[in-house]
């Protein structure tokens, strides 16, 4: 693996990281704005609520798509249309007339964005394994955990001086920003390496989901980011319906629990080759699962937004830890198939997120107990998986 190592580059983090970030920009930032988009469109909230889903959908379906065309071209062609995709299709969020006119370019920007998240996750493999890839796919979670810091006070402090379309030009400037590194980057997937054809591609799909270790993962990501996107399409009305927060304050509460999220993400990083992956994911599926227990029982009895915050606090940060140990663990028994296996991850992971964002707003928005239950729910049932198809069949935990 010596000859790998240059390919590890600080620069090539760095780009991978600003790639996989392409999903959190493309929803924390205009998430102080969901308000004021429901008043311009003059729709409910669960509609409002659907331009996340619509987003994440498109992300799940694009993951299942790219991911294998990268085992089969190699990383960066379908990079490269993709974030030229995702150009296109954001300036058209910024010109949509109308809230289903926008919910079509919102799924069209996920389905190209998605490019960007499943080619980092497969480069990584590309150029690591074992440890080291613990280390550098915890290293593209500090990255990416900058974005929902980031993303939301960015996105309000837009709407101090302009309304929110504003924020969907600042996304399409990163996304030409990111086209344009993709010129310069160096592919990591040699002819030799790669699939010989897409049915010889696609055919790894139901491979890998016969691999009852790797379903697991799959599963397990399923329901935590459920979970996760439910709190996204939720936190803004309850934070600034429900409890009086104004825009701003919201995106520095949202960018308190980022911040948690990026340092959690020292860990694996730290840990790998000390702690094993799998003691790493166990702790950091059963800690949300009680912090999800006590936020609901919070939202019931109406506690103090102090409170709330600690509560969710406690229940999102440990999802860096999970997701890192999680694709490594999944991904360390892939090797040639990595492309294929981080597309599935991938659309598992957005897929229940996308279902649940409007449920999560059903009962209107002055409640939080819908996004309460979905978080729990989401929780439990990573927490089941994790013991019934991942710790079962790992040795550390036999």
């Amino acid at each position: 693996m010596t000859e790998k190592k240059p390919s590890t580059s600080l620069r090539l983090i760095i780009f991978l990281g600003m790639l996989t970030a392409i999903a959190p920009l493309s929803t924390d930032m205009y998430l102080p704005a969901l308000p004021e988009v429901q008043m311009d469109f003059g729709v409910s909230t669960s509609l409002v609520q659907l331009t996340l889903t619509m987003t994440t959908l498109g992300m799940a379906l694009g993951m299942a798509l790219v991911g294998p065309l990268s085992d089969l071209l190699g990383r960066r062609r379908p990079l490269l249309v993709g974030m030229l995709a995702f150009v296109g299709a954001t300036i058209g969020c910024v010109f949509a007339e109308n809230i289903y006119l926008f919910l079509l370019c919102r799924f069209l920007a996920g389905f190209a964005g998605a490019s960007g998240v499943v080619i980092a996750r497969a480069v990584a493999r590309d150029v690591c394994e074992g440890p080291e890839l613990t280390r550098f796919v915890a290293v593209l979670m500090m990255v990416n955990g900058l974005a929902p810091i980031i993303a939301p006070i960015i996105g309000g402090q837009i709407l101090f001086f302009a309304e929110w379309r504003v924020t969907f030009v600042l996304l399409t400037l990163i996304g030409i920003a990111l086209a344009g590194a993709t010129f310069v980057y160096r592919e990591t997937l040699p002819r030799e390496a790669r699939s010989r054809n897409m049915m010889d591609t696609l055919r790894k799909f139901p491979t890998l989901l016969r691999d009852r270790y790797f379903l697991g993962h799959c599963l397990l990501q399923c329901f935590t980011f459920g979970a996760f996107f439910s709190y996204l399409s939720g936190s803004s009305f309850v934070f600034q319906n429900i409890y009086g927060v104004s825009a701003q304050g919201y995106s520095i509460i949202f960018a308190v629990i980022g911040a948690g999220l990026l340092f959690a993400g020292v860990l694996p990083a730290r840990l790998a080759g000390r702690v094993p992956d799998i003691m790493m994911l166990k702790y950091a599926v059963l800690v949300p699962l009680f912090g999800s227990i006590l936020l609901l029982a919070g939202f019931v009895f109406a506690v103090p937004l102090a409170v709330i915050v600690i509560l969710l606090f406690l229940t999102i940060v440990p999802l860096s830890v999970m997701g890192t140990a999680s694709f490594s663990l999944a991904l360390s028994r892939q090797g040639k198939n990595a492309g294929s296996a981080s597309a599935l991850i991938g659309c598992f992971s957005m897929l229940l997120g996308a279902c649940m964002m409007p449920v999560v707003g059903i009962a209107g928005d002055h409640t939080a107990i819908p996004m309460g239950i979905v978080m729990l729910c989401g929780y439990g049932l990573g927490a089941l998986v994790f013991y019934g198809m991942i710790a079962s069949d790992h040795p550390v935990m036999r």
